[in-house]
């Protein structure tokens, strides 16, 4: 693309195109959860069968992101993107309609493949259009809060949907977006350059990766409920690690490797994969153990659950559009990175303490709103620094190399969180005090768990990190900032 102002817009409508895409995919992971009780109420589902609506989504979904990465590379981003994009809407389709429990979580199987081609190329596709520092730092800042702040959104519309119609809406609800993805993508999204050279796909790197992903999903997922010392667990988790291993020997010696092994000598690579990790396993404990508190603890409604995230949705996207890019420009990646995280960890600190009888007002407000500083200001400079060294023909590998590392932590930290929690609940109330008071106290034990989290991040990030130096471009063109406002 050319610097005119024309080309300028288009790159803007392109971002908020893919933004769009994969804020469909964020939702999906959050916005289920809210509605779990009446899915289970209409489709009649056992507890235990319950719990797949979630995992199926999970296991495709994480198991795929490394394998849809390297296809992008290998194939073209944009088809990757658009082949997901159909897949999932279809698949939503198929979920809002589903008349027995068994259609719906082939469905979520579905909606898992399609989720991890949107997630894994799309970051790379919006690396690939913006290479200005300036206009990628403001393009992060709006892609960061997708990531981000989707999770607080998918609570906020799955308490929405759910209390005024019912939870068929929040599988119907991605269909006219999807839709109106793929129209704007063949209009806005760059065409897939030469795809000449790129080797052919690793087949057996492939395999041994997605099924070590997907083998490791399942055994964080039920590892709670078979206990973290069965053999079912352990056979699990000791069978993923065998086969990774078998990846990491196949991808020294293969010719044309699925995932370079140097590129995780790329130190902001490595170090960002570690935080995002910390980070991740904070952000899902948040969520979802701030659902748990209001739901469980203080008796709220799935529409009063998520109007209660409402501030923190708002807030953190007036930091993540509005001020994040700037903060990065002037102070560079690791001091917004620092704070940032370091905010995120103080929110889940006062959540710690939030006592039984509590109010919104005092003991839930203020933690929502940190939350919402806190993530605004940091996910922009973690895609930065994870993305800014890898070489553009391999920038769908790192995509999905950066979507796999937070998905990976979030699953495994909100799983060794609901055990710390579960332990905490099962010691309180073995010493006789009452079920919500104890449910309280494991629930603090976890949020504890979780700020230790955030604020291990944030040092790591401070102290390991060598990003480039971010250098001030030329501002946007003048005509470029009314899309933006309209967009925002």
């Amino acid at each position: 693309m050319n610097d005119t102002p024309t080309s300028s817009k288009a790159r803007w409508l392109a971002l908020w195109v893919l933004c769009l895409g994969d804020l469909m995919i964020v939702l999906d992971t959050n916005i289920v959860n809210v509605a779990l009780p009446s899915i289970q109420a209409d489709l009649g589902f056992s507890q235990t069968a319950l719990a797949w609506v979630v995992n199926a989504y999970m296991l495709t979904f994480g198991g795929f992101l490394l394998l849809s990465g390297r296809l992008g590379d290998l194939y073209g981003n944009r088809r990757v993107f658009v082949g997901g994009v159909v897949a999932f809407t279809l698949s939503s389709v198929a979920c809002g309609l589903a008349p027995n429990s068994a259609l719906l979580v082939v469905g979520r199987a579905i909606q898992g493949l399609g989720g991890a081609a949107v997630s894994a190329v799309a970051l790379a596709l919006i690396m690939g259009l913006f290479t200005d520092p300036a206009e990628r730092a403001k393009a992060m800042g709006v892609f960061g809060f997708v990531m981000s702040g989707g999770g607080a959104v998918g609570v906020l519309l799955g308490g929405v949907l759910t209390g005024l119609f019912s939870w068929h809406w929040i599988f119907l609800v991605n269909v006219p977006i999807g839709v109106a993805v793929l129209v704007l993508s063949g209009r806005v999204l760059p065409a897939d350059g030469s795809l000449e050279d790129r080797g052919p796909l690793d087949v057996l790197g492939a395999g041994l990766v997605t099924t070590a992903l997907m083998i490791a999903v399942y055994g964080v997922v039920g590892g709670n409920e078979a206990g973290w010392s069965s053999t079912r667990t352990l056979a699990l988790l000791g069978t993923a690690v065998v086969l990774l291993v078998a990846f990491v020997v196949r991808q020294a010696r293969a010719a044309h490797p699925l995932v370079p092994l140097r590129l995780f000598r790329l130190r902001n690579v490595a170090v960002s994969q570690v935080v995002g990790v910390l980070w991740a396993a904070a952000m899902f404990a948040c969520f979802f153990l701030s659902a748990l508190y209001l739901q469980q603890v203080l008796g709220y409604d799935a529409l009063a659950v998520g109007l209660a995230y409402l501030p923190s949705c708002v807030v953190m996207a007036a930091f993540s559009l509005g001020l994040s890019d700037r903060v990065v420009m002037r102070f560079g990646i690791r001091p917004p990175l620092a704070v940032g995280l370091g905010l995120a960890g103080v929110s889940l600190a006062l959540f710690s303490r939030a006592p039984v009888d509590g109010t919104y007002v005092l003991d839930v407000l203020p933690a929502m709103v940190l939350l919402g500083i806190g993530a605004g200001i940091a996910f922009n400079p973690v895609l930065l620094a994870a993305m800014g060294d890898v070489e553009p023909h391999e920038a769908g590998l790192a995509s999905g190399v950066v979507n796999t590392s937070f998905m990976m932590g979030g699953a495994l930290g909100l799983a060794v969180l609901v055990a710390v929690s579960s332990g905490r609940t099962s010691s309180v109330a073995a010493s006789g005090a009452g079920a919500v008071v104890a449910l309280n106290e494991g629930l603090h034990a976890a949020f504890l768990a979780g700020a230790v989290c955030a604020f291990g991040a944030a040092v790591i990030g401070a102290v390991l990190l060598r990003p480039k130096p971010m250098s001030h471009g030329e501002e946007p063109p003048a005509d470029q900032e009314p899309l933006l406002a309209e967009c925002a």
